[in-house]
Formats: structure tokens, C-alpha cells, sequence
């Protein structure tokens, strides 16, 4: 393959960057010199307000794999991907209308600080340690695909690429905390978004015309979305974007440390959740950016496919080597893509970082040294910035190293999060959970989603369920380059063609789902869970949407939660409580005294703000 340089002006675009991000980092470092606490290092102080952080979820949730790896989706498979748009919208509402309250009102900065709450402790820690594992993991990825993407395609340094991306990250968290964070993803948003639409401008004008891109498209069946084939081993339908992909979301998403621990920092939970609903109109605009990428890819390349004669060696190469070759002639613009990708990169890793920070400091460092002061929990939660900067960057070295185990750890966030998800859903909704049911559905959600993810990799469904739509090289000049022949399995077990065979998006429905009915069968065996014991604000009473007409049936639901005891705002006291001390933790719930006023909930507003846990929480 013939690799296109990048020019001069191409470094200088790509390196203003990291520059601003940089920069964005001193300056809230020497903004916020006077403020040196962990509580604004790590959650700005519980003050940020919904345009910045929505900016933010945003440009995380949107890696440099979306930036590459969707338009390479739509040419291969069709612009069906575009229903994703459903999935999100399903995610942002149970996230802000399910789990966001819970989180926003128990004052915590940990999302594992809950499952203390609500459990014990052993839950706490499993749910970590499985949180730092796969993030670690997902992040070293997110870091080396896409450089050896770009490496391969436009001559990019890879190691230089994958080094700057992790001590820039490193740089900025450290210094600015999650401010810095925010901030810098808002920045790296805007130039996700420029860099999206000079592709696209560019790219349907070297096409010949968005009427010919979609002629074109409709043509190579690339605008047929809706197939309601109900059928769970095709890997791409209107039921396993809309459902799986909304469980695979939600479980990377909805209880994820990073996109909560911004929601937690807004002022209010009417901010918080005007962030979330913000965020989900940006996250349509990347979509459909992406989609239309796509489409116009096919469109400049459907008589002579770059992938199938050999030109690329892999799919997530087909995005920068068409940004190659429609901007040859144009100087800076093939930097401004790749700075693209890399906002993307950029805002991921800096979103794991103070993620991995933040859940460590919280969960492990507090407990062991609950005394700390406010100077000794800076440094050290700016020293666990540093170690994870650290050690996300060595995971981009070891995936160089794995072959096809890349792919395989791309799905980790996946199978890790279904389980996960399954799990917040135990304590929230179902009341009469134990922690007994909460670790053995974990780890049966844990099981099912790696046995059925692991099977799938070891044995690849069929073609007919993953073959990609046709691609033509008829006018392609002939290259050196000798087909590969796919290899011919001798045996395959009967479970290969089913279980093995299930979508990759109905892995974490496989977790989430295992993990519930576990949980749940596992607290009736077991004796299930006081009600009276659990604090109302732990728990989110879904039922009364079920059963408005009857206080009754509405009052057996809640399983002996207490919910029409205490006004909301008496619950949100109550849960302050246990920042007042370790004392007041029960194994399963929290005491109801020693309780002081705490303002927080306007009843004009119907909202909370953080001012409730001003002078309780202190880090």
C-alpha cells in the first residue's frame, strides 16, 4: 500500500491540538491553585453547569473506534447503523429518569459507593476492581487502534502518536482535574465536529453531489435500514441495534463512573439532566455524520473497493485513506482529520483516567485512610491520575502485541458492563435484593457474557449472518497483493452455530439479564431484604408507574421501602448521613439518626443542588 505523508501543515493543525488541550489544563491548574481539595479536583467542585458537560459526554462517549469505525460500518453493512439513534435515545432517558437521581441524590462521587450503600462492602469492591480491570483495558485499545490505523495509512508516528496521547491526558487531568476535563472535551467536541464536515463537504463534492451519494448508495442497497428479522445470530437488525445496542450502551453508559461522575458535578439534577439531554443531541449529530461519512465513502470508492483488492489491510483503514485522498491537494485538512480522531482518543482517555482516579481515591484510599487532609487527598488523587496515565499508555504497548486479541478487547467494555448494569438494576429497582443475590448475579452476568463473547471469537458465526453488503473492484489497478483464503474449521460444535453465533450487541443483554435473574433467585433462596432497612432515596420506585391507581398495590411493590414516610428531601438527609461517618453504615442500608438539616431540595425547582452536601462532603 502507498503511504501519503502528511505535510508540514498537517503536523502544525495535528500539534495545535494537544497544544490547547494543554493549555486548558495550566489553566485551570493556576485557576483553581486556591481550591486545592480533592472534592474540585475530582468532581469541579459539584458547580459545573450543563453546556460543558453535555459538550463533554458527548466527545467521550465518541471515541476515535466511532470516528474511524462507524463510517466503515455504513460501507460495509448499510446505513441500517443509523438506527443507533433509537438506542441513545433509550440510554439517555433511563440514565436521567432512572439511575441519575438515585446517584445525584445519595452525595456520592463514586458510582461503587452506592452498592456500600445499598449492599456492603464486598460488593463495593468486586464491582471496582472489575470497573478498573476493563477500563484499563478498553482505554489502551482506544489509544493504539486508532494510531496504528492512521500509522499505516498516512505515515503518522505510531509509538509518537500513542506516547503524546497518553502524557498529554496525563498532563492535563493532573493539573486541572475534572474541570480541565470538561473544558477540554467541550474544545475536542467542536473539533470532532469541524473535522466531520470538511470530510463531508469535501467528500460529496469529489462524489459528485449529495443527490448522486444517496443515487448511489440506494443503488449498492446501502440506504435498505429497517429489517425486522427477529432472528439474534444476524449481526445487524432493527431489534439488535434497538435492543442490544441499547443494553450495550446503557451498560457502558447509564452506570459508568465516567458519564456519572460529570452528571454529579453539575449544580443542580436539573442540570445534570439538561447535560444528558443535551448530550443525546450531539450524540445524533456524530451519528448521522458518521452515517453520511459512510455513504459517501461508497459513493468515491464503489467501483474499485480499497479493502477487498488489497490497497488497506483492515476496515478501520478505509476513513483515513479516503481523508487522504480527497484532501491530497489541500494542505492541513488531512491534520484537521486526524485531529478529529484524536479529540475523540483524547476526551476517552481523559474520561477514564479521572474516572480510574476518582473510583480508586474513593473506594480504596478513603477507606484505609479516612483522616487524610485536603492537601495529602490532592496529591494523591493527582499521583493516581499519573499512575493510571501511566499504565493506560503501557496497555496501548501490550495491544500491540495481541494480533487478533484487539478486537476481542474492544468487547470487554461490553461484556464487563452488561453485568454491571444488571447490577445497579438489582439495587435500584428490585428492594428486596440481598447482597448475597447482588455477588451471585454478578458473577453469573459475568460468566454468561464472557462464555457467550469468548465462544464467539474462538468460533465466528456464520458468513451468511456477518458477510458485508457487495463491493466491487472492477476498476481497480492490479496490485501484488495475494488474496488471503479464509481458513477452513475442521470441526465446529453444535453450540458454535447458535450461542457462539448471537450478535456481539446482545452480549451485555446476555449479562444484564443473567445477572437479574440470578440476583432475584438467589435473595428469595437466601431470605430477601428488609425494606425498612434501605433508605427510600436508594431505591427508585418504578412500580408506580405500574401501579398509580393503587397505594395499595404501589405500597406491596416497595417491599417495605418506606416511601411515603420521608419527603424527598428528608431522604436526601438521610443519605447525607453516611458521610457523616462510617458508623452510620449498616451492612444493608443506612441508620435513621443522627441527622442534620441539610438544604439542597427547592421545591419551586423540584430539583437538588449540591449545596446539600457542601458542608457534609469533604474529601
Amino acid at each position: 500500500m502507498e503511504v501519503k505523508n502528511f505535510s508540514a501543515w498537517d503536523y502544525v493543525v495535528f500539534a495545535a491540538l494537544f497544544v490547547i488541550s494543554s493549555g486548558i489544563g495550566v489553566f485551570f491548574a493556576i485557576k483553581e491553585r486556591k481550591k486545592a481539595t480533592s472534592r474540585e479536583f475530582l468532581v469541579g467542585g459539584r458547580q459545573m453547569s450543563f453546556g460543558p458537560v453535555a459538550l463533554s459526554l458527548t466527545a467521550s462517549f465518541m471515541s476515535a473506534v466511532t470516528v474511524l469505525g462507524a463510517p466503515s460500518e455504513v460501507y460495509r453493512f448499510g446505513a441500517s447503523f443509523v438506527l443507533f439513534f433509537i438506542a441513545y435515545t433509550f440510554v439517555i432517558v433511563f440514565t436521567s429518569e432512572l439511575f441519575l437521581p438515585v446517584f445525584y441524590r445519595s452525595g456520592i462521587t463514586s458510582t461503587y459507593e452506592y452498592l456500600q450503600l445499598r449492599f456492603n462492602k464486598p460488593v463495593r469492591y468486586a464491582a471496582t476492581v472489575i470497573y478498573i480491570v476493563q477500563t484499563i483495558l478498553y482505554t489502551g485499545v482506544v489509544v493504539y487502534a486508532p494510531a496504528l490505523a492512521l500509522n499505516q495509512v498516512t505515515g503518522f508516528d505510531l509509538w509518537g502518536s500513542v506516547f503524546a496521547t497518553g502524557i498529554v491526558c496525563t498532563f492535563y487531568c493532573t493539573l486541572g482535574g475534572l474541570k480541565a476535563v470538561v473544558w477540554t472535551d467541550a474544545f475536542q467536541m467542536v473539533v470532532m465536529i469541524v473535522g466531520f464536515l470538511t470530510v463531508l463537504i469535501q467528500g460529496s463534492a469529489q462524489a459528485g453531489g449529495f443527490h448522486n451519494v444517496l443515487e448511489q448508495s440506494t443503488n449498492g442497497s446501502r440506504l435498505t435500514i429497517f429489517d425486522f428479522d427477529v432472528d439474534p445470530l444476524r449481526r445487524h437488525t432493527f431489534w439488535t441495534i434497538s435492543v442490544g445496542g441499547t443494553f450495550t450502551w446503557l451498560g457502558i453508559y447509564g452506570v459508568n463512573q465516567s458519564t456519572i461522575q460529570r452528571c454529579i458535578s453539575c449544580k443542580t439534577e436539573k442540570h445534570a439532566k439538561l447535560a444528558l439531554y443535551f448530550n443525546l443531541l450531539g450524540l445524533w449529530i456524530i451519528l448521522v455524520c458518521a452515517v453520511f461519512s459512510g455513504l459517501i465513502m461508497y459513493a468515491y470508492f464503489k467501483n474499485c473497493d480499497p479493502w477487498t483488492s488489497g490497497i488497506i489491510s483492515a476496515p478501520d483503514q478505509l476513513m483515513p485513506y479516503f481523508v487522504m485522498e480527497i484532501f491530497a491537494t489541500m494542505p492541513g485538512l488531512p491534520g484537521l482529520f486526524v485531529a478529529c480522531a484524536f479529540s475523540g482518543t483524547l476526551s476517552t482517555v481523559a474520561a477514564s483516567i479521572n474516572a480510574l482516579a476518582t473510583v480508586t481515591f474513593e473506594d480504596f484510599v478513603k477507606s484505609c485512610f479516612p483522616h487524610l487532609s485536603d492537601k495529602k487527598s490532592t496529591w494523591i488523587s493527582k499521583g493516581l491520575c499519573v499512575l493510571f496515565g501511566m499504565m493506560c499508555t503501557s496497555m496501548a504497548v501490550a495491544a500491540s502485541l495481541m494480533g487478533s486479541v484487539v478486537q476481542a478487547a474492544l468487547s470487554i467494555h461490553g461484556m464487563c458492563g452488561g453485568p454491571m448494569l444488571g447490577l445497579f438494576t438489582l439495587g435500584i429497582v428490585f428492594p428486596f435484593v440481598n447482597w448475597k443475590g447482588a455477588l451471585g448475579g454478578l458473577l453469573t452476568g459475568i460468566i454468561l457474557a464472557f462464555w457467550v463473547a469468548i465462544g464467539g471469537f474462538i468460533y465466528p458465526a456464520p458468513d451468511s449472518k456477518t458477510w458485508p453488503l457487495p463491493l466491487l473492484t472492477d476498476q481497480c489497478v492490479p496490485s501484488n497483493v495475494t488474496e488471503s483464503v479464509s481458513p477452513v474449521l475442521s470441526s465446529r460444535p453444535a453450540i458454535a452455530d447458535t450461542w457462539y453465533s448471537l450478535s456481539y450487541l446482545y452480549y451485555s443483554a446476555v449479562g444484564c439479564v443473567g445477572c437479574i435473574a440470578a440476583g432475584v433467585l438467589v435473595s428469595i433462596i437466601t431470605g430477601h431484604q428488609r425494606g425498612k432497612d434501605i433508605q427510600p432515596v436508594l431505591i427508585r420506585p418504578v412500580c408506580n408507574l405500574f401501579c398509580f391507581w393503587s397505594k395499595k398495590y404501589k405500597t406491596l411493590c416497595w417491599c417495605g421501602v418506606q416511601h411515603d414516610r420521608d419527603t424527598e428531601q428528608e431522604n436526601l438527609e438521610n443519605s447525607s448521613a453516611w458521610k457523616q461517618g462510617a458508623e452510620s453504615v449498616l451492612q444493608n442500608g443506612l441508620r435513621r439518626e443522627s441527622l442534620v438539616h441539610v438544604p439542597g431540595y427547592d421545591p419551586k425547582d423540584k430539583s437538588y443542588n449540591n449545596l446539600a452536601f457542601e458542608k457534609i462532603t469533604h474529601f
